[in-house]
């Protein structure tokens, strides 16, 4: 029996303990009001007996009849007092402790039974449980003075053992009823707590619930993004050492455990933010105090209700490395693709010209391409200083090219130096994105000269980029959100990440942007970046 207790589920064990608790309490409850109760009818029928053997010694009558020996008047008397009374006998003695009367027609004239006679005769009042001529009885005994104050008899007055037991068993009853109901009752809240804990626990053993908050600290710890779990009061429930690390914080999990959020990360409205609390969030960029980061909010849902949330976050200066890089590198593959294709096409053309023998149209086509490039060339590095942005704007140019696209840079364009919170990597890649859309632009607009126009200067306090296009402009329904991320009037295999990136970096340098609609076509993105941000 033993043995299969342990096989028990822990919910099957925690009721069978909760069901043997009870029972022993109800054991342990009932006998000791049982007890309780018993020593009170005892105590009360004593007190009962005590009283009516002190009023019948006090009688008159019976102290007169007494002291003259006279047994028939203190039958008569004693007997319509009796059949008023609930004691079970009434007798009456002399000062020898013989009896005068007895309500169960014992032998008169003979010693009262009991051996408790003395102290009465002594003058005393006293109450016993002894065993006399009927059985074993609680009495009680008083002495009948007379005038003198001597002792001439003896009152006692009895309740069998028997009959108490039997009240005892009449006030039992209703205690045993209740006894019962209290087990019941005590039954269904050990089955309904088990019932709930099993739900709490996912019908998970402890062992299990043990190997799970392991396993969970073991990934937790793993992960090198940061990983905060908070509750919807926003306190932390479980912090992982990349956020930690990522925060600057120095304490313990246990010591940030059940800790205000906003101790540690101040007031964000992507976090705090009741109004979008039944939402998760994706890849949002925010400010954790002064570091700028990369969240994922997910919510925690118990019983489809709202528990709390887990945050993920990673530092937005390690994302945005990998994105210059991956920029750069594409923005280079793309560069090589456009000149390797326009200069086959170059080659194509010669080639074509030189088998028809015809070599001065051959050497005015060289001559003219030469010097259209050398232009462009010349120009792009007498004006700007950074190496990677000109080799990005002769790419695009090339491009604009093979895309049937024409762009011009304007002859005031001069970038001689950048701010301090704006890398090469940056810039490049908020050109690169103005100019890829506006290409794109003019490629679906049927009409005007498919003109893009690009001016960049740093002579004031600001930088100033300027792309104008005349393409197809922003549809009216996504312009209010056309920085958001996953918004794009382009192919949505793009995922509208473009504009959301030009956005983050002009706002890391406090700069701004804005779009104005082209005349009679396109759309003009203007940008002012703080030199001294």
């Amino acid at each position: 029996m033993l043995k299969r207790f342990f096989t028990l589920s822990f919910t099957g064990k925690l009721f069978l303990l909760l069901l043997f608790f009870s029972i022993i309490s109800t054991f342990i409850l009932q006998s000791y009001i049982s007890a309780i109760t018993e020593s009170s009818l005892y105590k009360m029928q004593g007190e009962k007996a005590k009283i009516q053997a002190k009023a019948l010694a006090v009688l008159p009558q019976l102290i007169e009849y007494v002291k003259t020996n006279q047994t028939t008047k203190i039958r008569e008397l004693i007997h319509s007092i009796y059949t008023q009374s609930d004691a079970d006998y009434i007798v009456i003695g002399d000062n020898h402790a013989n009896r005068l009367f007895h309500t169960k027609n014992a032998p008169l004239n003979m010693p009262m039974v009991g051996g408790d006679n003395e102290q009465v005769l002594k003058g005393k009042t006293i109450t016993t449980i002894k065993t006399g001529f009927l059985g074993t009885s609680l009495r009680a005994k008083a002495p009948i003075f007379d005038e003198n104050q001597n002792v001439i008899g003896i009152v006692s007055v009895g309740y069998m053992l028997d009959h108490i037991a039997a009240l005892h068993k009449q006030q039992q009853l209703p205690i045993i009823i209740l006894c019962i109901g209290f087990l019941i009752a005590l039954f269904l809240f050990s089955w309904f707590l088990s019932y709930m804990i099993k739900r709490q626990m996912f019908d998970l053993e402890p062992k299990d619930i043990a190997l799970l908050v392991k396993t969970q600290n073991a990934i937790m710890e793993s992960i090198f993004e940061g990983i905060i779990a908070i509750d919807n009061q926003y306190k932390i429930i479980n912090i992982n050492h990349a956020a930690r690390h990522l925060l600057g914080l120095h304490q313990s999990v246990k010591q940030l455990i059940n800790t205000e959020l906003n101790q540690y990360i101040a007031s964000t409205k992507i976090i705090y933010d009741d109004n979008n609390k039944y939402e998760d969030i994706h890849d949002q960029v925010c400010y954790f105090n002064d570091k700028m980061v990369i969240i994922n909010r997910i919510r925690i849902l118990i019983d489809k209700q709202l528990c709390g949330w887990v945050i993920t976050f990673r530092s937005f200066d390690e994302v945005n490395l990998l994105s210059q890089q991956l920029t750069q590198i594409n923005q280079y593959v793309d560069n090589l693709r456009t000149l390797r294709h326009e200069h086959l096409n170059w080659m194509a053309t010669l080639s074509g010209l030189i088998h028809m023998q015809r070599y001065e149209e051959a050497e005015k086509f060289i001559a003219l391409h030469s010097a259209d490039n050398q232009k462009v060339l010349d120009f792009v590095t007498e004006r700007v200083s950074y190496p990677s942005i000109g080799g990005l704007l002769i790419g695009k140019y090339s491009k604009s090219h093979e895309m049937n696209v024409n762009l011009t840079f304007d002859p005031a364009m001069q970038l001689t130096t950048l701010p301090p919170m704006l890398s090469e990597t940056e810039l490049m890649s908020i050109i690169g994105n103005l100019l890829d859309n506006a290409f794109n632009a003019c490629v679906k607009q049927s009409k005007g000269d498919k003109s893009v126009h690009l001016y960049i200067n740093d002579e004031s306090d600001e930088i100033v980029i300027e792309v104008s296009d005349q393409g197809c402009g922003i549809d009216e329904t996504i312009r209010d959100t056309i920085f958001d991320q996953g918004v794009t009037s382009q192919d949505p295999a793009e995922h509208g990440i473009g504009l959301h990136l030009v956005e983050t970096y002009i706002q890391k340098t406090q700069g701004y942007i804005t779009v104005e609609n082209n005349q009679p076509y396109g759309t003009i993105f203007s940008i002012f970046i703080p030199k001294s941000c």
